[in-house]
């Protein structure tokens, strides 16, 4: 397994303004996104957007959780000819989504089914399976990864046996398998590579050791499977769709931060260099950008992962369940009722309810499958004896509250892990638009939030591209320069006294040691 690692190895110096396309992958939307630089600013617009979510399929004795890759490929082919039709010529493209899942190609370069949704139960005891033959320590002084369930790792160690598995000559994680169909090249971005568990964040590539062991352990020739790693801002290849339209001729794939985190880090509008980040969507990633791993066993302890980023970065963070709570419970009333919620009203109402009455670990697996979530936080309120939230302002309440304590817990642990001090925390992504959830995460955490931009992976993705094709210069620097005067975050200065956010951080502490 070979790997490229200059970034600007493909840059073209002194490139015309140019017309920029990301494709960006949600966890129930992908959209396809346009953008230039206009006198030092980042115009963009939404070209396309279309569904996604996962397909419960029959395989033998259970059902397994897909992608339908499928679909997400072709709603990308119809944003990618809108795009030409309307904004043309295009000069690049670029791909981000969600990290860890995989689709396996067969000797004749053919998908071999659909890509398993990282929710699917079929990783549970994998994890214990993996640390049998590599200790957990081991593992993480290596990969320097968080241990998840969904990791590529213990996706492939449960995986291991299977048919399809046997069949597959070639792994690409999901940005990248698009990417081959776009181009026809076989490449893995290194940001998204670092979810694995198999790359060495120190050296930016695959950790041959931890590759052994899975394929000796389990029987996957990982070394086989896994294509050359590339650095975000390498041009991967021309698009080759065949019958491409007028305004697609020529048009470059370049690998962006193809993990979706890695793009939104990107574009955080960081002006002080002692800065914390919260990616905040369906996962909330909570951190800091530093220039070398922290694998202690303290860190390790503490479950932070050591993910890569532009520009020789590494991203210290803690993953936290997100949005995905408020989200599925939206779902849930919406069937109850047969109509989308009121978002707005649901947040007002929760601003009437008393603050911290009720909150919960957010990290709670039993928060992670699809369903009803709010009968699931209703129990654990119960199980804790604490107030039952019984309205929906009251449950809604509850996850805001107990988000901003997750955020408060990853950013004060992270900044002592890693000796790093932080003056401000970003918050970039979805979440930058819930106005009650950055009040509360600044008054939980006790310093000033900045919130926005709320399209921080869409404009990372997107000046990543520029910066490939020549169009700026000075990397990381130069993208958060524009991305500045391209937004207006909002300031959120902490409120109140701290004293209740640490009675109920002690307070849901005594709630996970019990």
């Amino acid at each position: 397994m070979t790997t490229r690692q200059d970034p600007g190895s493909h840059r073209t110096a002194g490139a015309r303004p140019g017309t920029y396309l990301a494709v960006d992958l949600g966890a129930s939307s992908g959209r396809v996104v346009v953008g230039r630089i206009d006198r030092g600013v980042l115009v963009t617009a939404e070209v396309e957007r279309f569904p996604n979510g996962p397909v419960p399929v029959r395989a033998g004795e259970r059902t397994v959780l897909h992608w339908d890759v499928l679909r997400l490929y072709d709603g990308i082919l119809a944003g990618l000819r809108k795009a030409a039709r309307e904004h043309g010529p295009i000069t690049s493209v670029g791909i981000d989504s969600w990290a860890v899942d995989y689709g396996l190609l067969d000797a004749d370069g053919a998908l071999l089914g659909n890509p398993v949704h990282y929710r699917d139960p079929r990783t549970t005891g994998a994890p214990d399976q993996v640390f049998a033959h590599v200790p957990a320590e081991r593992l993480y002084a290596r990969t320097g990864l968080q241990i998840q369930p969904f990791n590529t790792v213990f996706q492939l160690a449960a995986a291991a046996g299977s048919a399809q598995l046997a069949a597959a000559r070639r792994l690409l994680l999901v940005p990248d398998l698009l990417g081959y169909w776009l181009t026809g090249a076989e490449v893995v971005e290194v940001t998204n590579a670092s979810t694995t568990g198999l790359v060495d964040p120190a050296t930016r590539t695959w950790a041959p050791d931890i590759v052994a062991v899975v394929a000796d352990a389990f029987g996957v020739p990982v070394a086989e499977l896994m294509p050359p790693l590339v650095e975000p801002g390498t041009v991967v290849g021309t698009l080759a769709l065949g019958d491409a339209p007028a305004g697609l001729e020529g048009t470059r794939l370049v690998a962006v931060g193809s993990h979706d985190t890695a793009s939104a880090v990107a574009a955080v509008p960081a002006q002080h260099p002692n800065f914390a980040y919260i990616s905040c969507g369906t996962w909330s990633l909570v951190g800091l950008e530093l220039d070398d791993p922290v694998r202690t066993e303290q860190s390790r302890a503490a479950n932070f992962t050591n993910e890569l980023g532009l520009d020789g970065t590494v991203r210290y963070l803690r993953n936290i369940m997100g949005l995905w709570l408020l989200q599925e419970s939206l779902r849930t009333w919406a069937a109850q009722d047969g109509a989308d919620p009121d978002l707005a009203g649901l947040l007002a109402a929760a601003e009437d309810v008393p603050a911290l009455r009720c909150v919960i670990d957010v990290d709670d697996p039993t928060f992670l499958p699809p369903g009803d979530m709010p009968a699931r936080i209703a129990e654990a309120a119960g199980r804790t004896g604490q107030p039952v939230p019984t309205s929906r302002g009251e449950v809604v309440r509850c996850i805001l509250d107990s988000l901003a304590l997750a955020y408060r817990r990853a950013a004060r642990e992270a900044a002592q892990l890693a000796g790093h001090d932080i003056g401000v925390v970003h918050v970039v992504g979805g979440g930058a638009r819930n106005d009650l959830l950055c009040r509360l995460t600044a008054d939980a955490i006790g310093l000033p939030v900045l919130a926005g931009p709320a399209e921080g992976t869409a404009m990372g993705n997107l000046l990543t591209q520029a910066a490939a094709m020549g169009e700026i210069d000075g990397g990381l620097e130069s993208i958060r320069r524009i991305v500045a005067a391209s937004s207006q975050p909002r300031r959120y200065d902490p409120a109140g006294p701290s004293e209740p956010w640490a009675q109920a951080a002690h307070r849901l502490a005594a709630q996970t040691v019990s």
